[in-house]
């Protein structure tokens, strides 16, 4: 019985994991639309492309994400704001959007 439960246990945490690394994905892919966004003034066209290709669609339900429409355009606001992701997931800009 506790077999069961160890194996169990322990699929769900290598899900969670993938889970995770696949919304790596997501956020370099962010970050290039961003640098891109900058250097060329296409950064929004490319993640919208990106998560509407099946590559694309694969890795954000990989990452736990419903890609659907919603979801591109939320992907394009971010990029058109032009904060990267390491910074918008940071504490110091939490908190400074939370005072703003």
């Amino acid at each position: 019985m506790f077999d069961y439960v160890d194996s169990t246990a322990f699929a769900n945490d290598q899900g969670k994991r993938s889970q995770k690394l696949f919304a790596a994905v997501v956020l370099a892919a962010l970050d290039d639309a961003i640098a891109d966004d900058k250097k060329y003034g296409n950064g929004q066209e490319v993640i919208a492309r990106w998560a509407r290709s099946r590559d694309g669609r694969e890795v954000l339900s990989c990452a736990g994400i419903d890609p659907n429409e919603r979801a591109v355009q939320g992907l394009m606001a971010f990029v058109s704001r032009g904060v990267r992701t390491s910074v918008a997931l940071s504490r110091e800009e939490s908190e400074r959007r939370a005072a703003a």
